[in-house]
């Protein structure tokens, strides 16, 4: 217990002195964007500064975060939109009724980036589907890889990575600290939550050291997303063993960014939204096809490969 509160004792002091020291920085220059010199000063004339007094320096901090699927705006929606706009619907069928669905929803005011992720979901849970089926990657089912590569789809991959291992390392020592309570399963999964949203808050205190603009800029959601997985995380390493439970996280971190790499890729966003019925019947035809797939799975080919040489 007195190891407990030591270490409660170290994550306030840590907090209290990260927010004291980023709240205290002294004043600096502002930064105009737009211009050619790197920095640029304010400086007011003899008869407005007479009538007005204003602050010697105002501190300013432009953050330019790079645009994203998961924006509703931005460089991504024109761009995705701009796609749209150059293709030929042609006439009316069976074939290019989708493509003129999108079309109408996108003037109706509906985010092309919104279609492109609906799009992309199926795509994202047949290639996992793949994984887990035919190669024999495990992870925590087909909804949480896909999910933490959209969540990286929003952050970036430096700043969710970081947020992902920060998750996984507090949910871990908060799982040693609450077994000393002895605690019912859900006050202590309230509690998990308490430690890890405490870990999380500390992460993004620190941001502004850590160069990392993304972290001062990102939203709710794709935290939340993260921190979801704690839950499956903590439940594996209750059920299995601790080298086990961090296997199927790396198994699954691994899918994510595997994920993410695909879906940020331009030409397939421009594929899918240009041509969503075959997208749609491509992705449906396949899941059938490794639904029909009762081999084994090529990591079991490696894995009894001695036994299978022999027989």
């Amino acid at each position: 217990m007195r190891k407990t509160l030591c270490l409660l004792l170290f994550s306030f002091l840590f907090l209290f002195i990260t927010s004291k020291q980023i709240f205290a920085q002294q004043p600096v220059e502002v930064l105009l964007p737009g211009l050619e010199s790197t920095e640029a000063t304010i400086s007011m004339s003899a008869t407005n500064s007479a009538q007005e007094a204003t602050p010697s320096s105002i501190v300013t901090k432009v953050i330019e975060k790079k645009s994203d699927l998961t924006e509703t705006a931005g460089a991504t929606k024109g761009k995705l939109e701009r796609f749209l706009m150059e293709q030929k619907l042609g006439p009316l069928s069976v074939t290019n009724f989708l493509r003129w669905a999108i079309r109408n929803a996108v003037n109706q005011g509906v985010p092309a980036n919104t279609i492109v992720l609906l799009l992309l979901f199926p795509i994202i849970a047949a290639i996992i589907a793949s994984a887990r089926h035919i190669v024999g990657i495990r992870s925590f089912g087909i909804f949480t890889p896909a999910i933490i590569s959209v969540a990286f789809l929003a952050t970036g991959i430096v700043a969710g990575l970081l947020l992902f291992g920060t998750i996984l390392v507090v949910a871990t020592f908060s799982r040693v600290i609450l077994r000393r309570f002895k605690l019912q399963y859900l006050p202590r999964m309230a509690f998990l939550f308490w430690f890890v949203s405490i870990g999380v808050l500390a992460v993004i205190f620190a941001s502004p050291f850590l160069s990392q603009p993304n972290l001062t800029t990102v939203t709710i959601f794709p935290i939340l997303i993260m921190i979801l997985l704690a839950e499956d995380f903590i439940d594996l390493q209750s059920g299995g063993s601790m080298r086990e439970a961090i296997k199927v996280t790396a198994e699954t971190l691994l899918m994510a960014l595997f994920c993410f790499l695909v879906m940020n890729l331009e030409f397939v966003q421009k594929f899918i939204l240009i041509n969503p019925e075959l997208t749609v019947l491509g992705v449906a035809v396949y899941d059938i096809f490794i639904g029909k797939y009762v081999g084994l799975r090529i990591m079991e080919y490696w894995r009894f490969r001695e036994i299978i040489k022999n027989g």
